[in-house]
C-alpha cells in the first residue's frame, strides 16, 4: 500500500469519525458504500481497515485509512477487489444476507 493519501487528518474529531467508520466495516460484512460523490458501491470486506499514518501531497503526516472491498461484480476481468478512502465515503450500509 502507498504511504501517500490525497487528504490526511490530524483533528481528533475527524480521527474518531475514521474510527467510527472502522467500527462499522467488520471482517466478511457484505456492506454497500455510498461515496460522496454520490457513487455507490458494495461488497464483502476483505479485512477490517486500520487507522494508519500517511502522508498528503505536500509532505504532512496524517491519519486516513483505506477499506479493501471483494466482490468479483465489480471488475469481472480481475481480481474483483477494490481499495477506498475512508474519507471518501458519506455512508456504509449493512446488507448481510439475513
Amino acid at each position: 500500500m502507498t504511504r501517500t493519501a490525497k487528504r490526511v487528518f490530524t483533528h481528533a474529531g475527524d480521527i474518531a469519525h475514521l474510527q467510527e467508520q472502522i467500527g462499522q466495516l467488520c471482517d466478511g460484512a457484505f456492506v454497500r458504500l455510498t461515496m460522496k460523490d454520490g457513487a455507490t458501491r458494495q461488497g464483502t470486506v476483505a479485512e477490517r481497515p486500520q487507522a494508519q499514518l500517511f502522508y498528503d501531497p505536500d509532505g504532512a503526516e496524517g491519519t486516513n485509512a483505506v477499506v479493501r472491498l471483494e466482490d468479483p461484480a465489480m471488475d469481472p476481468a480481475g481480481a474483483g477487489q477494490h481499495e477506498f478512502w475512508l474519507d471518501e465515503i458519506a455512508r456504509i450500509e449493512r446488507i448481510d444476507p439475513p
